[in-house]
């Protein structure tokens, strides 16, 4: 028996999954209900509208990679490492970063909900980063800027991979990234 939780559970992980293969706009309810096998009574009883789930799978798409990405930034060890194993962390460049993706979806840029969650992402990835940075001895402003750099070389390297197909286009990018930062005074 699938309890009430189980199944709001597997509604937004597949609605997850299609949303980062397909995109929000394209995936129905309908699609959700089937690649879950969760009956259609408990997908209205969760999300009566694709709005409600669109929002609880886009959030927990960002809560999981916020998550990931805090785990690598508060790691134990000097902070430059730890902003190195945060660039450095495998992910597979040729799927595409799956918070990035949404940045190129119509139906979530035209929500104002939707779009301000994956604003947010960014700005508290960037503030992680910077706070990591600041421990490292940087000044703020440069801080801030070396964060944006290491957050725009991940999301560029993922652009790069899916473009040339090819994964170590990823690799090169955070490659050449460290190098340029572990010159750091």
């Amino acid at each position: 028996m699938t309890t009430t939780t189980d199944a709001r559970e597997r509604l937004v992980a597949t609605a997850q999954e299609l949303f980062a293969a397909q995109g929000v706009g394209p995936t129905s309810p309908r699609q959700v209900l089937a690649a879950s096998g969760v009956g259609q009574g408990s997908l209205y009883h969760h999300f009566p509208t694709k709005h409600d789930l669109a929002v609880a799978a886009v959030g927990a798409t960002v809560d999981e990679a916020l998550t990931a990405a805090r785990r690598d930034l508060e790691a134990g060890g000097p902070a430059l490492e730890r902003v190195i194993g945060y660039v450095r962390r495998p992910r597979e460049a040729l799927a595409g970063c799956k918070v990035g993706r949404l940045t190129s979806d119509q139906a979530v840029m035209d929500d104002d909900g939707l779009r301000d969650v994956v604003t947010a992402y960014f700005v508290r990835l960037l503030d992680a980063v910077t706070a990591t940075l600041r421990d490292a001895g940087l000044p703020e402003a440069e801080a801030r800027d070396r964060a944006h750099t290491a957050v725009a070389v991940v999301q560029g390297g993922y652009v790069l991979a899916r473009a040339t197909g090819d994964p170590e286009a990823m690799r090169a990018a955070v490659r050449g990234f460290v190098a340029m930062l572990k010159e750091t005074p």
